[in-house]
């Protein structure tokens, strides 16, 4: 049986490659599948209804629909909203971190500057989320 996806929702491709490798260094095998925008990353759940992500990863700055306003997409649908959904922000502002929670989110990860934090923060999502 074959894992189901990680959805990724990122505009950056650094940060689209900084994931993918901090995935492999944690030992995370299911599939990274990477939407550059929300509304993209809004068709492709739809489009993958019966098989939806194990986990979406979304950066909250997106283009056309912003990382907020697809947490609630998800929460508003019901075959969606029992998805994790952990967001990704370079904020680490309070206010910011409540509101994304406020909006639905699981989980939230500022974005780091050093590698092996991120690493170990992808550890800690594969022990919640992905757990085989």
């Amino acid at each position: 049986m074959s894992l189901a996806p990680v959805l990724l929702i990122e505009d950056n491709a650094d940060d689209i490659e900084l994931t993918r490798l901090a995935f492999a260094q944690a030992g995370i095998d299911h599939p990274l599948v990477v939407a550059r925008d929300g509304a993209i990353a809004l068709d492709w759940l739809q489009a993958h209804r019966d098989g939806l992500p194990a986990l979406v990863l979304l950066d909250l700055n997106l283009p056309k629909l912003d990382g907020r306003e697809v947490v609630q997409a998800i929460r508003a649908d019901p075959a969606m909203r029992h998805l994790p959904v952990v967001a990704l922000s370079s904020s680490g502002e309070p206010n910011d971190i409540d509101a994304t929670y406020a909006c639905g989110a699981d989980s939230y990860l500022q974005k780091p500057v050093d590698f092996v934090r991120f690493i170990d923060d992808v550890r800690q999502l594969r022990a919640r989320w992905l757990a085989d």
